[in-house]
């Protein structure tokens, strides 16, 4: 019988994939700061571990090795991958690695899972190229790629490699990503790929998130039985009721044998508007590298007490702050243009 886990992302990363940013629709108005952004992601990740940036053709290669260089990164360990895609959300269109361990003769190793995606519910144009990725990624690399059949994006959920799977009901019950399944039947599916036993579910996501409540904008595992969640101190915020109930929630949940977890909380950063529009920016958009943490940063007085959060959670690891005020107007940050490949065990 073969089964699967899912590493957390603390475990050792063999690399890192980026998409670089070459959809002007994703940042109306504003794109011109996106590549600078994009290049000081690429350089923070090359000083702990190797990037694999995924680029449309050959010509967008002069100004990702410019930019990167620019913002002081590590070239001899960035590889750029010709690969087209149709926007740069890699966190939810690639792939999520699992280790396979089984009875003699089954193998073990390591596989990349094809799940499903369609642009959040089908709400943003074509996704045929994103939808693929794990496939040429796979065919690039050689790694073997299984599809399970149902849509899911990386984003709506985090594990904390011991069995427990943490998401929502707001995204992963939606109408428009598997109408045809129940709850039980996904978590069938979680448990099946992910190799996870223990399921919880917090409810909605934050104001302006049009991924329908992405797991990674709320509440985090920062290690085994620790959980790290957003809270909104206003009472007349938008955002207050949703994020208090997720942390009721959270302090009710127990692990796979039946222990509370730790619950640590991290301030909202004040609002981030553009043209009348509130945009989902998190400090839970944090991204676990090779002994770092980037860190979403947004000029604002809550970025001190953030990163001062996460130094305590996370005391052997570098915490690195990028500005993403204007990544945000994407509607994602660090954690959703980024996604791990653990080292193999």
């Amino acid at each position: 019988m073969v089964s699967y886990r899912m590493p957390a992302e603390w475990e050792p990363h063999l690399a890192t994939y980026l998409v670089w940013p070459h959809n002007r629709a994703t940042w109306p108005n504003k794109f011109e700061p996106v590549p600078t952004a994009f290049a000081r992601i690429a350089a923070a990740l090359s000083q702990c571990e190797p990037v694999r940036i995924l680029i449309n053709d050959g010509a967008a290669a002069d100004e990702v090795r410019a930019l990167a260089k620019d913002a002081g990164a590590r070239i001899d360990r960035i590889e750029l991958l010709t690969i087209p895609t149709n926007d740069s959300w890699v966190r939810d269109h690639g792939p999520i690695f699992v280790n396979r361990t089984g009875n003699a003769g089954s193998g073990v190793g390591q596989i990349a899972l094809d799940w499903r995606f369609n642009s959040w519910g089908e709400k943003w144009g074509a996704y045929d190229l994103d939808d693929v990725v794990p496939q040429r990624l796979g065919e690039r690399f050689g790694f073997e790629v299984i599809e399970p059949g149902i849509v899911m994006e990386g984003g709506s959920i985090d594990v904390n490699g011991a069995g427990v799977l943490l998401t929502t009901e707001s995204c992963l019950l939606n109408a428009n990503r598997n109408p045809t399944l129940s709850r039980e039947q996904i978590e069938d599916y979680l448990r099946t790929y992910l190799g996870v036993s223990c399921i919880l579910w917090l409810g909605d996501g934050i104001e302006g998130d049009d991924t329908d409540g992405h797991v990674d904008d709320l509440a985090r595992f920062v290690n085994r039985d620790t959980i790290v969640t957003v809270i909104e101190n206003d009472p007349m915020d938008e955002n207050y009721p949703p994020l208090q109930d997720n942390l009721r929630r959270l302090h009710s949940m127990r692990d796979q044998a039946g222990r509370p977890f730790k619950i640590e909380t991290l301030p909202m950063p004040s609002a981030v508007i553009f043209e009348d529009a509130r945009l989902p920016a998190s400090y839970a958009n944090f991204y676990i590298a090779n002994g770092a943490v980037l860190m979403p940063s947004f000029d604002c007085a809550a970025d001190d007490e953030a990163a001062a959060t996460l130094a305590r959670l996370f005391p052997h690891r570098r915490i690195m702050p990028i500005p993403c005020t204007d990544l945000v107007l994407g509607l994602g940050a660090i954690h959703c243009l980024t996604q791990q490949h653990p080292a193999e065990p």
